[in-house]
């Protein structure tokens, strides 16, 4: 085994917050939202990232395109209307809200696509 290789099981110093990806709630409303979106021909493809401050959903149009937009989740946000944000492909903030149905459902995602 590679020197720089460690494996860590049940480190109690290093464990995960249960919260620090989406809940089973939130991603049924983005998927519901995916299948919809899929059905219309908008969207093609999706992508899951984490980071340690985030999560994100993102939406392609096509699979070797950059991303539409990102869903995202922040896990400590600095007020609570940054919780949930909808970006574009540079991290600009389209849309933000403290709840993610009410973010998802109140999107025009017409007007949003450029």
């Amino acid at each position: 085994m590679p020197s720089n290789l460690k494996l860590v099981i049940n480190n109690p110093n290093k464990q995960i917050e249960e919260r620090q990806f989406f809940e089973r709630d939130e991603l049924k409303v983005i998927l519901d939202l995916y299948a919809k979106m899929v059905s219309e021909g908008s969207w093609k493809d999706y992508g899951l990232s984490i980071s340690s401050k985030q999560v994100s959903f993102s939406v392609f149009r096509n699979a070797a395109e950059n991303a539409l937009y990102k869903i995202c989740k922040n896990f400590k946000p600095k007020n609570k209307n940054l919780k949930y944000l909808i970006t574009d492909t540079s991290g600009k903030i389209l849309k933000n809200s403290f709840d993610l149905r009410l973010l998802l459902k109140n999107t025009n995602w017409k007007k949003l696509q450029k």
